[in-house]
């Protein structure tokens, strides 16, 4: 038995009928799809390498442990496959819509978390696959290893690799509550090991204190009041999906001519996204942020393929009272550098591992009041979530069959109504935007804005160029 992590465990709690946690992507491809026995066997002969999607949850009773992974004894691969069509005339507008209704649907906690669709019918002879992962299983940086199982690097399919799985026996639930229990025995001991261990490198030890410290008081400052606004207020169970996209060589250009990181790129366009927005609903913008949770992966390099959640995250301030471009651009460069030396992401990671000592059923409750607690009593402190993921930027294959583009999917959870995802692959950049469909009718305007803020930069970098 592998037990989830606290971070991963927190999101199956975190989940409801309205708040779902999984992510996923829109991958586009050329050509005329493959039969859906043929995909079928293609996954299958890749299983092996990404045991996880052969595990379903079981909780311990009494939730006296948090969860622990076990092998499904009826996996079924045609459960987890599904195959459908888009109605004429297969554009990409009905291709959007699928995706919100699809992603809109709870995965079923009983079977292993995930679905991939393969979808026909696409605009210019192209098919897509729309894949779905809940969060518990994988994060958004180990999601690309785990993407890059199923396809593949060239044109030619990889073949299969050999594959004995048999699921192993179903642990009782007298065994779940024992390896519960033993944990917690052993639990004291681990803490006082890495109390030793600290206390043998004093130095290191007051360093992480420091650094700690000063992320815990950073991440103080943002917790305050914010304005009523569309994008805040309670979500139903219908999603809304759009996307835009741009190119790397675009980014560089602005780089080359205004300086900044890639992050701070997209969060300028992103910016005037939700400046747009605002505005066509009639709110006042004047010196106004929009204040959004940042995730970043605190993953080590030796722990990649590794299957658990290793996040933390910033709280960016996205200046959408700045009408130019220009300027969006400074104040965000100046505000990202001054965050990364604050320790926020030192902070939010500590919070996490702490969280690993206490009882599940406390870790459930806690996260729960801590949603409740941000919407009733702060107004909440967070009003989107941007996530940016990084790509192969090589072409993939499936079954011979490249694929053109791919567009991110992210969740939002009450009270957060927008969120939004970027992704780059193979020289692209493409932004998966996510809305409550009740709460955000107009979500284009945010994609329409996105794609106006690059415009906007890479004139004013053109300008720089040629002056």
């Amino acid at each position: 038995m592998d037990r989830l992590s606290p971070l991963d465990a927190s999101f199956l709690h975190i989940e409801d009928d309205v708040n779902l946690m999984h992510i996923g992507s829109v991958g586009i491809f050329e050509g005329p799809p493959p039969s859906h026995r043929a995909f079928c066997e293609a996954v299958g002969g890749k299983l092996p390498l990404v045991p996880r999607y052969r595990q379903r949850v079981r909780t311990v009773p009494l939730d006296l442990g948090r969860p622990v992974w076990v092998d499904d004894p009826h996996f079924s691969l045609d459960y987890h496959i599904r195959h459908t069509a888009l109605p004429a005339p297969g554009g990409r507008a009905e291709l959007r819509n699928l995706v919100g209704r699809v992603m809109a649907q709870r995965l079923d906690l009983t079977k292993p978390l995930w679905e991939i669709w393969m979808v026909e019918g696409v605009e210019e002879g192209s098919w897509a696959l729309l894949s779905k992962v809940h969060h518990a299983l994988v994060d958004g940086i180990s999601g690309t290893d785990l993407l890059a199982v199923i396809l593949d690097s060239a044109p030619e399919a990889s073949p299969p690799v050999p594959d004995a799985w048999r699921p192993a026996d179903e642990p009782t639930d007298v065994r779940l509550l024992g390896g519960a229990l033993a944990g917690y025995a052993v639990s004291p001991f681990e803490q006082w090991r890495v109390v030793r261990s600290l206390a043998r490198r004093p130095a290191r030890m007051l360093r992480q204190a420091a650094g700690s410290a000063k992320g815990l008081a950073s991440l103080s400052q943002v917790i305050s009041p914010r304005p009523p606004s569309v994008l805040v207020g309670k979500i139903g169970p219908h999603r809304r999906y759009a996307w835009t996209q741009a190119t790397l060589d675009d980014v560089r250009t602005v780089r080359r001519g205004l300086g900044g990181s890639v992050n701070d790129v997209v969060l300028a366009a992103v910016t005037r996204g939700f400046r747009d927005l605002l505005l066509a609903h009639g709110e006042d913008v004047a010196g106004r942020n929009v204040r959004s949770l940042v995730p970043v992966s605190v993953r080590r390099e030796h722990e990649r393929g590794e299957y658990n959640n290793k996040v933390s995250a910033v709280f960016a301030e996205l200046p959408v009272g700045i009408d130019d471009a220009v300027e969006r651009l400074e104040a965000i460069r100046a505000q990202m550098s001054t965050l990364k030396q604050s320790g926020q992401a030192v902070a939010a990671e500590t919070l996490t591992s702490l969280s690993g000592f206490a009882p599940p059923l406390l870790l459930a409750l806690g996260t729960r009041i801590a949603f409740r607690t941000a919407h009733r009593v702060m107004r909440t402190p967070t009003e989107t979530v941007t996530t940016n993921v990084p790509g192969p930027q090589q072409p993939l294959y499936a079954l011979g069959r490249r694929m053109l583009t791919a567009y991110p999917y992210v969740p939002i959870a009450s009270p957060v109504r927008v969120g939004v995802a970027i992704f780059s692959y193979d020289g692209q950049l493409t932004f998966g935007l996510t809305a409550d469909r009740d709460g955000v009718r107009d979500i284009e305007v945010l994609a329409g804005g996105i794609e106006t803020g690059i415009a906007e930069l890479v004139k004013a970098a053109d300008e720089v160029a040629s002056s």
